[in-house]
């Protein structure tokens, strides 16, 4: 009889997301074990324990996931996993802290392939404003645009400063720029707004950070893209159906939260699917889920 296909998924947080545990089982995987309040301290050990369990040739079908809701931790706890491992005991690995890896890559990969249908245009060089850039998937969505050549400007709605030290993280880590400013008012948002041609909007549930007016005044954008799935839109005007449509009275052509969630849906199970059929141990994260997510737009 084959070895089962086993996931054990590592949070710092309390709880494990119930989300990120049926795409798992629905994805293939035949048992899922949540370990919750683990340190990065801990990965080490965690991730050898279970490589020692199976013989050599099972290794493979042995996986562990990395929850949270810190990018950078995430990361981290990623590495030590990878630094864990050694032949022939290795596992395959996936990072996507509250799903923002693959949310971010499904929203970027949707503004990509609209870019190219209507303005002939790629990535590189396309002025990107992230509102919502201190938490999770506006941070992720802000480092995969700027890897791909994006002039990418961080929004801070509580001022500049946390937006700075994103900044700074994404330097170092990415060895890429972006640029950080204060969002921290309506004017200040209206006015960051009216210098770029894309908006991504990734503030929290329930929050509308673009009005109508605002969006019906920005002569230069292009497109504005939302992950709210939770009215009122971070975009006012926005259905969370909309697939690249026109917004109401204007030319900016918009991207809904719905529309990002299928492809972010597709994008993480796909992932998930492809540690179940692996014959080799595989280490995936945002950049992983891009690639995935500009085959499926």
């Amino acid at each position: 009889m084959a070895s089962k296909f086993i996931l054990h998924m590592i949070t710092p947080l309390k709880h494990m997301s119930p989300f990120d545990v049926n795409m798992a089982l629905d994805a293939g995987f035949d048992a899922v074990l949540p370990y919750t309040n683990v340190d990065a301290k801990e990965v080490t050990g965690l991730v050898q324990d279970a490589m020692f369990s199976r013989p050599p040739q099972d290794a493979v079908r042995t996986g562990i996931f990395i929850g949270g809701k810190d990018a950078i931790l995430a990361l981290d706890m990623l590495e030590a996993a990878k630094k864990a491992l050694f032949k022939p005991f290795e596992l395959s690995i996936f990072a996507d802290p509250a799903g923002s890896f693959t949310t971010a890559a499904a929203m970027v990969a949707r503004v990509e392939k609209l870019l190219k249908e209507q303005h002939k245009r790629d990535l590189k060089g396309a002025k990107i404003v992230v509102y919502g850039a201190t938490g999770v998937v506006g941070f992720t969505s802000g480092v995969i645009a700027s890897l791909e050549g994006a002039d990418v400007t961080l929004a801070g709605y509580d001022g500049a400063t946390r937006v700075e030290r994103a900044a700074e993280e994404i330097k170092k880590r990415f060895d890429t720029s972006v640029k950080a400013a204060d969002a921290s008012t309506p004017d200040k948002i209206h006015a960051l707004l009216q210098q770029s041609e894309i908006a991504l909007c990734a503030g929290r549930a329930g929050v509308q950070i673009l009005s109508e007016a605002d969006v019906k005044a920005a002569g230069n954008l292009l497109i504005a893209a939302d992950v709210n799935a939770v009215p009122p839109p971070g975009v006012g005007g926005l259905d969370a159906q909309n697939k690249g449509e026109p917004l109401a009275g204007t030319k900016v052509r918009g991207i809904g939260a719905f529309v990002i969630g299928n492809v972010k849906y597709q994008t993480e199970s796909g992932l998930f699917k492809r540690m179940v059929e692996a014959k080799e141990a595989l280490a995936l994260d945002f950049r992983d889920a891009f690639r995935l997510a500009r085959e499926l737009v």
